[in-house]
């Protein structure tokens, strides 16, 4: 099911790059795949990885998730993906509204996924400073900050897991010593 996964995901993001950068986006799925793997063995939540950004990026609807890779893989992957009929600022206010009430395995999720987009900005922060910002949508490192720094507090009980140690290192890092 992984093998098939990971399939899937290459095809959706063929021939797309991570923003601002000429990685190929594939890059990110996997890697959010390969942080899950460190927390857990749960084959339909490392699917779920691999898959996260399908629906909100490449045009997969939900039905075909499904037919593809079943009920559960469908809904962790919905639970993680944003309207982008909406806001900037909505999107990640409603990110962390979910997380206030949500499962350990949706937490893993958004950790991945996190951390994985951290990596990248940390990163890309050390080659370019504060220049970085300018090639997001939301141009304001304080937005930023707020958003990654409230993902941090709001996934404070998975701190038993390396990966969270690591997403706090990097908020450390790139937004300064004030990641509780």
């Amino acid at each position: 099911m992984v093998e098939k996964a990971v399939a899937f995901a290459a095809k959706c993001h063929e021939g797309t790059c991570r923003k601002g950068t000429h990685i190929p986006y594939i890059v990110h799925p996997l890697e959010t795949a390969v942080i899950v793997s460190l927390m857990t063995v749960d084959q339909e939540l490392i699917c779920a990885a691999l898959l996260h950004d399908v629906i909100e990026d490449a045009g997969v609807t939900k039905s075909q998730l499904e037919e593809e890779f079943g009920c559960r893989v469908t809904q962790l992957v919905m639970e993680e993906t944003e309207d982008k009929s909406k806001s900037w600022k909505e999107r990640k206010s409603a990110t962390l509204k979910h997380l206030e009430n949500t499962s350990e395995e949706i937490k893993i999720l958004v950790l991945a996924d996190k951390l994985s987009n951290l990596r990248t900005t940390a990163r890309d922060y050390l080659l370019m400073g504060d220049e970085i910002w300018q090639r997001f949508n939301e141009k304001d490192k304080s937005q930023h900050a707020w958003y990654y720094l409230n993902i941090a507090r709001l996934l404070g009980d998975l701190e038993k897991f390396g990966p969270y140690q690591e997403y706090k290192a990097l908020c450390d890092y790139v937004f300064g010593k004030n990641c509780e």
